[in-house]
């Protein structure tokens, strides 16, 4: 059977940071290309008219999801309290954003600085993991206030020490114990983590709010080892009917390309990597591969 999804593709694939200025040209491309989505990264909010953006939208049949990064000052592990406060501060306002444009959930490894990846004692670990389960209680109850879900999306292990596993989030929204914490799989992420992302995705289960996918090199879907037959067996097993969105990262934006460790272009051009990937995910969402 195929899966019934949407299709979507992230602003990174083609510039960072989205401005106002981009959604226009960028939207009408996303469009022209087949996708139902556009995953908005939204690294500065102070760049984002936001209503702006939602005409955009509008005027190109295109709906949002919505993804934040979560560099160094936006850490609510951090042992500066004025770097916590930061990072709420921060996710209120994307929360915000994704109320005005209806997304449902907003995504993103928040529960901790991208590239905190440190070996540690237990105890501050410990201190770190709990400083993370009280923040994001309140960053859910900024989310149900909006009527908003999180998804939590877990790292590989170059690029964060608190959540790498799908065991890792999921204990992490136990710990949490608030029914709008959620989970977002970055494929790329499981490639890396997940002995078996068939049963990674089984145990996610009715958590899973949000899908990205990338090859295992970060690549255009279809070019690589992923294991995507597997992957789409998790997501029919447990009836997902969400957005899968392609998301990597443009080697022109040299700032970002280090941060990711993208050294070398990752297919003959960005549009070439997202109308193949496109191509190639609608061929796999009927289950033919499977």
């Amino acid at each position: 059977m195929p899966l019934t999804i949407r299709l979507g593709v992230s602003t990174w694939l083609w510039t960072s940071p989205f401005t106002t200025e981009d959604a226009a040209e960028l939207f009408a491309k996303v469009k022209r290309m087949g996708f139902d989505k556009i995953e908005i990264a939204v690294e500065d909010p102070d760049l984002i008219d936001i209503q702006a953006v939602k005409r955009e939208l509008v005027n190109n049949g295109l709906e949002a999801v919505l993804c934040g990064a979560f560099g160094s000052t936006r850490d609510l592990t951090s042992d500066d309290e004025s770097l916590r406060r930061t990072g709420l501060d921060y996710i209120a306002r994307c929360l915000d954003m994704a109320a005005s444009l209806d997304t449902g959930f907003f995504a993103g490894p928040m529960y901790a600085a991208v590239g905190k990846a440190r070996m540690v004692p237990a105890e501050q670990r410990k201190v770190e993991w709990q400083r993370a389960v009280e923040n994001l209680y309140s960053v859910c109850e900024m989310a149900a206030d909006r009527k908003l879900q999180i998804a939590l999306e877990p790292l590989n292990r170059f690029e964060s020490d608190l959540v790498n596993t799908v065991d890792d989030a999921l204990r992490m929204i136990h710990e949490i114990g608030h029914p709008a914490a959620g989970i977002c799989l970055d494929m790329f992420h499981m490639n890396i983590e997940e002995p078996d992302p068939e049963r990674a995705i089984r145990k996610a289960g009715d958590k899973l709010v949000h899908v990205q996918v990338a090859e295992n090199y970060r690549g255009t879907p279809g070019s690589g080892n992923a294991s995507w037959p597997a992957y789409y067996r998790g997501l029919e097993a447990i009836g997902y009917t969400g957005t899968v969105s392609i998301e990597s990262f443009t080697p022109d934006n040299k700032e970002l390309a280090g941060a990711v460790c993208i050294w070398r272009s990752l297919a003959e051009s960005q549009d070439a990597f997202a109308s193949e990937g496109y191509e190639f995910l609608r061929e796999w969402v009927t289950g033919k591969q499977a």
